[in-house]
């Protein structure tokens, strides 16, 4: 991709800043990591969406540009912090003392919520529990479900901000 700064009828400033995407989520591959549109910057993982009143398109960039952009040296740093933070916890959450109960199910207890993980009988996929609730999801590793927990549990943290 070409360097966009040296480009004529690129507006260097005056852009705005949406959102950070973070291609590191389930569901993504280094592969699929981005370019930035601006610079050219290969495997941008945390993609900032800019968008400038003069242009059609949302540019997808990296925190560098996006910080030059946009004017402000500040705030897509700080946006990038919250999926680089959940990042970590994902991963931490995978590695976290998960237990196996005496009648086989694995179970975690976090944030005064006791997380099940057991196997379905009928599919041979896996399904989840937070505290008595059943999830109708079905699973078909215990990797997923333990991501689907980590999901909801990230979920209703949010909510209880609000």
């Amino acid at each position: 991709m070409d360097n966009l700064w040296k480009a004529p009828g690129i507006p260097h400033k005056g852009w705005e800043l949406h959102t950070v995407i973070d291609l590191g989520e389930e569901g993504y591959s280094f592969d699929e990591y981005e370019t930035c549109m601006m610079c050219g910057q290969e495997n941008i993982r945390y993609v900032h969406i800019v968008s400038h009143r003069e242009i059609n398109e949302d540019y997808r960039v990296g925190c560098v540009c996006a910080e030059k952009m946009t004017g402000d040296y500040v705030n897509p740093k700080r946006m990038e912090t919250n999926p680089r933070n959940r990042a970590t916890r994902r991963s931490n959450w995978k590695n976290a003392n998960w237990k196996w109960s005496k009648k086989g199910n694995l179970f975690l207890k976090k944030s005064g919520h006791l997380l099940t993980v057991f196997k379905d009988q009928k599919t041979n996929n896996f399904k989840c529990i937070i505290d008595n609730e059943f999830g109708t999801v079905l699973h078909p590793n215990i990797g997923a479900a333990k991501t689907a927990l980590f999901d909801k549990m990230e979920e209703m943290k949010e909510k209880e901000k609000w």
